[in-house]
């Protein structure tokens, strides 16, 4: 029996505790708790890689607001559903100085993170035609987004953009669209798992076929501004975070404090809608929320029916963090950039010991050092690699439940420190010589 660093008796009792038939089929958050237990019942310190918790401190400018909000009273008083009128024009602000997109204070929504953001415009868009229920996911893609379409009820179709990026991406598309039965396309840019950064060519013809079908694009802008390979983060000045919203007014466009700002914990996100489609009426709209209008039902709709507000101090928090950011004064980007350096740290000792980089390149560039990157190792299946491991005390997710068609794993570099690489590249160099 191969002697590895944590003990197999105690790993397979654990699984077995858990339930799970295929470990590599586990939600995220079942291996979270699976590696606390294994890591409880072993005294094994992991590397975790399974779940994207964000590993930086988060900002005093934006603890102090909410303090100072708590301290005003807030916590006692509802918040509007709308949301809190500073909010919304700091964050109109921001996607205009930082994304150079167009929205007004009436289509920037704060929500309970992007998470509920989703949720809300998966629930809204899939309503406006009773033709078009399918969001249509470019994957591999975050799995909880997919769970969100099926708890509703409602129907979704996928593919991998791995081998149709670039002008392949308008055909492979438009297959899709022609059926009619799309109401939404849902992608992540920096994406998540693959850090694929989508190409403004790529993002103009995801617009140019939301005008063309009348469906919403539905960007997930959680790792905003984190395509480290480009300057982000002069407030008005190039280059900007690519978004759909320069090629059509048929999107939603979805802002986390999570880890961009490292503000997760206080569940504060934005969905941002332009005004053309805020104020759209869709009659069919009518039968679910009571009322034709796009954004109406948005607020008094889905959001009030979730959690009828978003927490009062945390968007004063997201406010002043906004707001600071906005004037040149909090550099935020120049924080999260940590995690391009240990992406590569860690890159470099996966590759050292035999495994490969599934997903590599962005069309003809190699692909970023973020806060993902994939891989893989000959004659593992994902499932199979995210197992094994396991017994070698590191943990990640395998693609599979990511809608990839490529076998390998996810790794998230947000809780790796840096003064942990040489104990694994211990555990990868183990690893290798048993396999």
């Amino acid at each position: 029996m191969k002697n590895t660093p944590v003990s197999t008796d105690i790993i397979r009792a654990k699984i077995k505790e858990s339930g799970l038939d295929v470990v590599g089929k586990g939600s995220i958050r079942e291996i979270v708790f699976l590696i606390s237990e294994i890591e409880k019942a072993s005294g094994v310190k992991f590397i975790r890689m399974e779940m994207g918790v964000p590993g930086l401190e988060c900002s005093p400018i934006g603890i102090n607001a909410e303090i100072e909000a708590l301290q005003k009273g807030v916590a006692s008083v509802y918040p509007p559903m709308e949301g809190l009128p500073a909010l919304k024009q700091e964050t109109a602000k921001f996607l205009k100085l930082f994304a150079n997109a167009e929205f007004s204070p009436l289509g920037c929504i704060p929500t309970v993170g992007s998470m509920q953001a989703s949720m809300a415009a998966i629930m809204v868009s899939n309503r406006c035609f009773e033709e078009k229920n399918t969001t249509l996911f470019i994957d591999p893609g975050f799995p909880v987004q997919k769970l969100q379409v099926k708890s509703l009820g409602l129907k979704q179709e996928s593919f991998d953009i791995y081998n149709f990026r670039g002008e392949k991406l308008w055909s492979k598309l438009e297959g899709y669209l022609q059926k009619g039965n799309i109401s939404s396309i849902l992608y992540s840019n920096p994406n998540n798992p693959s850090w694929v950064c989508l190409t403004e060519k790529e993002l103009q013809i995801i617009g140019e076929l939301a005008n063309k079908y009348s469906i919403i694009a539905i960007e997930d802008l959680a790792y905003f501004a984190m395509d480290f390979r480009q300057k982000i983060g002069t407030p008005g000045k190039a280059p900007f975070q690519p978004s759909v919203r320069q090629f059509t007014d048929n999107c939603i466009v979805l802002v986390s404090g999570s880890k961009v700002f490292s503000y997760a914990g206080q569940r504060i996100g934005i969905m941002a809608i332009p005004d053309n489609l805020f104020k759209r009426r869709f009659e069919n709209l009518k039968v679910y929320f009571g009322t034709n209008e796009f954004g109406h039902s948005v607020i008094y709709g889905s959001l009030y029916g979730l959690s009828a507000g978003t927490s009062h101090s945390a968007q004063y928090a997201m406010a002043a963090m906004l707001k600071a950011a906005n004037e040149g004064k909090y550099k935020f980007i120049d924080e999260v950039k940590e995690y391009g350096i240990r992406a590569k740290i860690m890159k470099q000792l996966f590759t050292d010991n035999g495994f490969m980089i599934v997903y590599d390149q962005d069309e003809d560039r190699p692909l970023a050092d973020g806060f993902y990157f994939t891989i893989g190792y000959p004659g593992f299946t994902g499932s199979q690699l995210m197992e094994e491991l396991i017994y070698y005390g590191i943990s990640s997710i395998a693609l599979d439940i990511t809608g990839s068609e490529k076998e390998g794993l996810r790794a998230c570099v947000s809780m790796f420190q840096l003064n942990q690489a040489d104990e694994l590249a211990r555990r990868l160099k183990l690893f290798r010589e048993h396999h």
